[in-house]
């Protein structure tokens, strides 16, 4: 018999442990938690998304038998559990921007997404809701949702809160940042974050073990791992994309982003990500994995540096 989502949302909500940090705020009585966030759900944006893969985010209108603009059904949540100084979400990430939305106003726009004609439903940095939204996809399906619903966050998440999205998520989206323990707890405040990830990582694999795609070649079920180069850190590149290959063969789909953008004032602090990623140390990146024997991989070309992949955070669809 299962318990019903609704109290197992206030018991998480009483002492969060969703996340790798295990902080216990009571965020129920308003206490934030390390992710900035008490138990009320933000969230700044609701709506198509074409930025991500294209087995994520469908085709534009091209002719032909994928014609049609199908987009991401993409809600951005407010909060974060990782502090990574290069962050492009900054602002929703550190609670500057964003809205209250209920559990019910979330399975509407979850509907509302589908009705616009979303391939899917695209939650982003869920990490610090996922009782709440557990509860919310339920309320949409029992109302007709028919969507893949698609977990897209920051690979630093808890065994136990995935567990809670068992059933309820068909494709986990996960960065994989880190294998260098130095390096996350100097850019991300999370020297934990290499074996988080891969005991995460596991348990996602568990619950989707298998892709599957529709016939727009839309990603229905399945893992892609996803692992943005930082500037001169080939090396932890190679390691993340090794670790992946060895452990889990063809089972994931990987995607190599070349899209790192200094933010501004970064290099005040760290000078060494103050620069873009040069095409010679993706190609080595590149490289390494195509030697690996690595085929189920996404590559970024040469403009990706330069395009804007964030939204206006103003609460478009809440």
């Amino acid at each position: 018999m299962q318990m019903r989502t609704d109290l197992v949302t206030e018991q998480e909500m009483r002492s969060c442990r969703l996340c790798p940090r295990e902080c216990g705020a009571n965020r129920l009585h308003g206490e934030k938690g390390f992710c900035g966030m008490t138990a009320r759900v933000m969230a700044a944006r609701a709506a198509l998304h074409f930025w991500e893969e294209p087995c994520i985010s469908g085709y534009r209108d091209t002719g032909g038998a994928l014609s049609g603009a199908y987009g991401s059904g993409t809600v951005f949540f407010t909060g974060c559990n990782l502090r990574c100084v290069y962050c492009q979400n900054s602002e929703i990430a550190a609670g500057r921007a964003g809205h209250e939305v209920s559990i019910p106003r979330l399975a509407e726009i979850f509907l509302e997404l589908q009705e616009k004609g979303a391939c899917n439903i695209n939650l982003v940095t869920p990490t610090p809701f996922i009782p709440q939204i557990a509860e919310a996809v339920r309320m949409s399906r029992e109302s007709g949702l028919r969507l893949p619903i698609v977990c897209n966050c920051g690979g630093y998440e808890s065994v136990h809160a995935l567990r809670l999205l068992d059933g309820i998520v068909d494709v986990y989206l996960t960065d994989f940042k880190y294998m260098d323990a130095e390096a996350a707890g100097r850019y991300s405040a999370a020297p934990d974050y290499p074996e988080a990830a891969k005991a995460a990582l596991q348990e996602m694999v568990r619950q989707v073990p298998a892709a599957a795609f529709d016939s727009r070649d839309v990603m229905t079920r399945g893992v892609i791992v996803r692992h943005l180069l930082l500037p001169g850190m080939v090396r932890n590149a190679r390691e993340v994309v090794r670790y992946l290959r060895e452990t889990y063969g063809d089972t994931l789909w990987v995607s190599l982003m070349r899209q790192y953008t200094p933010m501004k004032g970064i290099d005040r602090m760290y000078p060494e990500l103050g620069r873009r990623v040069t095409a010679r140390e993706y190609r080595k990146l590149v490289d390494y994995a195509l030697d690996l024997g690595l085929t189920n991989c996404f590559i970024q070309d040469s403009g990706t540096a330069q395009e804007s992949f964030i939204p206006a955070f103003n609460g478009e669809g809440l």
